[in-house]
């Protein structure tokens, strides 16, 4: 009976340990698939690039539609817009929606920007509805009934495109009849800030760095990232496709599949990069990785019986599988702090000392994956060598949204929709923090957080002397998952201001 016993502790144990590995190999695979094509796609693309530019006529260049929806961002609104409005494109053949769904200030900022600049002769307009159905999708789908543009260019409100950035990416879509969406790559506005914009900004390379590339690259499905990209008209409003549709949380991720799946591609351009403000408030960081991980986990219950039903080779759909199903690795980052030290402690280790060992060896394997696909990527985009500070702080951001993050992997896994709560924008750059009337919401995991941040520093102290190693994994744990939960407590519960001498 014990034999049993401690044979289901050993198989449960590798369990926490052998699929979080997957995740983990998978990302070794996307830094290897990305590095063999980066020189030759970025070469032929800037040839695409340069031969359409020179040899077609302003008035032979498509007509192109900017959308920016808006939802109370008047910290940002101005600055987004009259950024749309700078880039550089023919004459007479860009438009500039502004879907603005806002209730607050944002209205009379958005109608001020737009006036002056249809005084200097910017083809712009406010593009208001009598409500927010179905959220940012819904504000797209209605922008696109009055359209005019061949061509789709999106960008949130905290994006500040360059000059280049239709030029650049135009030819690349008009050149491919197949090509359904051109995605550009996203930059930092904010990115030393604070220890979370380092960190999460060097996250958000290794995703374009590496991830969108090697999938990009590869013939693999990747995803529009709902901002910073051009989308073909008529791959949205493909029947087959569907056009925009609102029973997620990420329309961008779900259309951009559908669309895929229709046989349209997603071309990614690493070289254009735009511009964003990266989110440096705790409780906005919760919000945003809780939209993402709530929204691809419905996404993946919505297409992947589409996606295994098609005609894509087996590659294409294993690869599609582990890519929509990413974020449920949050699971397993909350139970292995939970289980892992008790189930070892159930187990004769003399006797399964391999098979520990083992699982170990896994969970090294899965934690240096990332690692190694951020530092390429940083240095495959000329930032060069990433320092092990910056990697340690992105480790202990990851290990903090860990209990958020499977709260939102569980929700999506039962719940359809649900409501699209924006991140809050403060306009920060280059360093410098704005204030913000806006606040993010506060999770109500923040219990959750601090007691398992409490728990993991309390195991760590018990195994410091016998397993120190290993050990510190538990004490990033309590680190990022203590910082997360105090700093998301409710205000009720926060110090009060100190009142200032006027």
């Amino acid at each position: 009976m014990k034999t049993a016993f401690h044979v289901v502790c050993v198989a449960a144990y590798l369990l926490l340990t052998v699929i979080p590995a997957i995740y983990g190999v998978h990302m070794y695979v996307l830094l290897y698939l990305s590095a063999r094509k980066a020189s030759r796609v970025r070469t032929r693309q800037r040839r695409t690039t340069r031969t359409f530019q020179r040899h077609t006529a302003d008035q032979a260049w498509p007509i192109v539609t900017t959308q920016i929806p808006l939802y109370n961002e008047m910290a940002v609104a101005r600055r987004v817009i009259e950024a749309a409005a700078r880039m550089d494109y023919p004459a007479g053949r860009h438009e500039i929606q502004v879907l603005d769904d806002s209730s607050d200030g944002t209205c009379q900022i958005v109608d001020d920007v737009c006036r002056e600049l249809q005084a200097q002769g910017v083809d712009i307009r406010a593009v208001r509805r009598p409500t927010r159905e179905h959220f940012k999708a819904g504000a797209l789908a209605h922008g696109l009934t009055t359209a005019r543009g061949e061509f789709i260019a999106i960008f949130d409100a905290d994006f500040v495109p360059k000059p280049s950035f239709l030029r650049t990416l135009i030819p690349l879509i008009a050149t491919s009849p197949d090509a359904g969406c051109v995605q550009g790559r996203w930059g930092h506005l904010n990115a030393d800030e604070c220890w979370m914009t380092e960190a999460l900004a060097l996250g958000i390379d290794g995703h374009f760095g590496v991830e969108q590339s090697a999938r990009g690259w590869n013939n693999l499905l990747l995803n529009f990232n709902g901002t910073a990209g051009v989308w073909r008209r008529a791959a949205i409003e493909d029947s087959r496709v569907g056009g925009w549709q609102g029973d997620t949380l990420t329309e961008d991720l779900d259309l951009s599949y559908r669309a895929q799946l229709a046989g349209w591609r997603v071309v990614y351009c690493v070289d254009e990069v735009c511009p964003a403000e990266v989110p440096a408030d705790v409780n906005a960081i919760k919000t945003q990785q809780r939209r993402w991980a709530m929204g691809s986990i419905q996404t993946a219950r919505k297409l992947l019986p589409a996606v295994w039903r098609s005609d894509l080779s087996l590659l294409q759909k294993l690869e599609a599988s582990v890519h929509l199903t990413q974020y449920s690795v949050a699971l397993f980052m909350v139970l292995l702090p939970l289980l892992a030290r008790p189930l070892v402690m159930l187990i004769p280790q003399e006797r399964y000392t391999d098979w520990l060992l083992g699982g170990w060896l896994l969970v090294l394997l899965s934690c240096a994956a990332p690692s190694a696909a951020y530092v390429y990527a940083r240095w495959s985009l000329g930032g060069g060598i990433t320092g092990v500070g910056r990697i340690l702080k992105l480790i202990v951001l990851g290990l903090g949204l860990s209990v958020n993050n499977c709260a939102a992997v569980i929700t999506g896994a039962v719940r359809r929709g649900g409501e699209f709560i924006r991140t809050p924008k403060t306009g920060s750059q280059s360093g410098v923090r704005q204030a913000t009337s806006y606040a993010a919401l506060r999770s109500n995991l923040w219990i959750c957080e601090l007691a398992l941040g409490l728990f993991c520093f309390v195991q760590w102290l018990y195994f410091l002397r016998s397993d120190g190693f290993f050990g510190m994994f538990l004490l990033l744990y309590a680190i990022g998952l203590t910082y997360f939960g105090w700093h998301s407590r409710p205000e009720s519960l926060m110090p009060a201001a100190r009142p200032t001498a006027g």
